[in-house]
């Protein structure tokens, strides 16, 4: 959908639904759990600890055992509130017969970064071995990616494998506020230089390394015969910190990019689109020298693609739903068919200092245009049918059922990290 397809319409307040959901406690004792994912056809659960671990557990529960502990290669992280460390996991695609997986964190900076500058992001490949349970090899490691970032915030790392058996590597625009100051291209920002990698969603071949490369390049990137890197697949983004495939339908690629002052956004994301930060946030005219300013984005630079969720974060002055976006996926399960098709996410949390992570779903629109309708999922048993604690992220096993990941605290401090499976209200 291009922007100009919504201009007579604003984001509205979630309308409530009467459906409910259940949560079932699956794991806790953990720091910050933010990422959760099985490989194909394989039903052990995998949860990245923001920390520096990933833990696997057997479907039918028991202990959490340690799969790898890169806590000596993650950076120092502030245990009152941070963006870096672990964020990412993903299995190879043939995973069962070629055991490679890949994680994605933040390090200290690296030797070759500019001075000053905050952390380097790697991509690492790693293979694990047969045992049980299963384990890394740590002499395995083979890195394929550094990007080097001027600040903390806006990391991303939320790694998938799409239907097309390439990897997918969304980026945020390198921190701070408005993408602008150091390390942010003058005028026009990171996430609008095709040039840099900061602010995108890359898309890379990991079974290619020829050319002198780590990686291979998709012949069919927007840019890899020139006029931008060859990575990129998609730019126009703050911060995509959760990217998921539909594991059904027509396996459209969901990012949910946190807002600035104004919008949070969930986008489907198509090769080649310009998603519009730091000309937009959301739907909406953005100004990088006055960031209150909030305006149908309709006088603007052609061919930029709008939202198909926006909602008014707490920054708003019409009043806001929440903190920050948290994205999820569509729901392919078979627990809760009232869910099927809908898209499963979230908000960090409804009160700025407080733990009061919300739910959310969105269904396609009635005539499959514009926007997607918006409403709450209240939680059964729950104070207010919120979620209570902060809304850290959302997982996907191999059967497509959802996960919640959640803590009592906003940063990785203690271990009040909690999982719970999403199950009809009645279990």
């Amino acid at each position: 959908m291009t922007r100009t397809a919504v201009r007579a319409k604003i984001a509205e307040r979630p309308r409530t639904v009467e459906a409910e959901i259940g949560l079932e406690l699956v794991a806790e004792g953990l720091a910050n759990p933010v990422f959760l994912t099985s490989p194909p056809g394989d039903r052990t659960l995998y949860i990245v600890d923001q920390i520096g671990k990933v833990f696997s557990l057997d479907a039918s529960g028991g202990k959490l055992e340690t799969f790898l502990d890169i806590t000596d290669q993650v950076v120092d992280l502030d245990p009152g509130y941070d963006e870096r460390g672990l964020l990412g996991l993903a299995f190879h695609p043939d995973f069962e017969s070629d055991p490679r997986f890949y994680v994605f964190y933040s390090a200290p900076p690296r030797d070759e970064a500019p001075a000053g500058w905050n952390c380097t992001n790697h991509l690492v490949e790693y293979r694990a071995d047969k045992s049980a349970p299963p384990r890394a090899d740590p002499s395995s490691r083979r890195m394929l990616l550094t990007v080097d970032k001027p600040q903390m915030n806006h990391n991303g790392g939320h790694i998938a494998f799409g239907p097309d058996g390439y990897l997918y590597v969304p980026l945020g625009d390198g921190g701070g506020s408005n993408d602008q100051g150091e390390g942010h291209t003058p005028g026009i920002g990171n996430a609008q230089d095709t040039t840099k990698l900061l602010g995108k969603v890359l898309r890379i071949d990991v079974d290619d390394r020829s050319g002198g490369r780590e990686y291979g390049i998709p012949a069919d990137n927007p840019f890899a015969d020139g006029g931008g890197r060859p990575e990129i697949f998609a730019y126009g983004l703050r911060n995509p910190y959760h990217i998921a495939f539909d594991a059904g339908g027509e396996r459209k690629l969901f990012a949910a990019d946190a807002g600035q002052v104004r919008w949070e956004e969930v986008d489907i994301i198509e090769k080649g689109g310009n998603y519009g930060w730091n000309i937009k946030e959301g739907a909406h005219h953005f100004d990088s020298e006055d960031n209150t300013v909030s305006r149908l984005a309709v006088d603007g630079p052609s061919g930029l693609t709008d939202p198909i969720v926006e909602y008014p974060n707490l920054g708003n002055s019409m009043g806001g739903m929440g903190a920050v976006v948290i994205g999820g996926y569509v729901y392919r399960g078979r627990a809760m068919p009232f869910l099927e098709g809908r898209y499963i996410f979230g908000d960090f949390t409804g009160n700025s200092g407080r733990p009061d992570g919300r739910i959310f779903v969105a269904s396609p629109s009635a005539d499959g245009e514009g926007r997607w309708v918006m409403d709450e999922l209240r939680v059964a048993g729950r104070r207010g049918g919120r979620l209570g604690e902060y809304l850290l992220s959302f997982g996907q096993d191999s059967d497509n059922e959802l996960y919640v990941l959640s803590s009592d605290t906003e940063g990785p401090e203690g271990r009040f990290g909690r999982v719970y499976r999403i199950v009809p209200p009645n279990r």
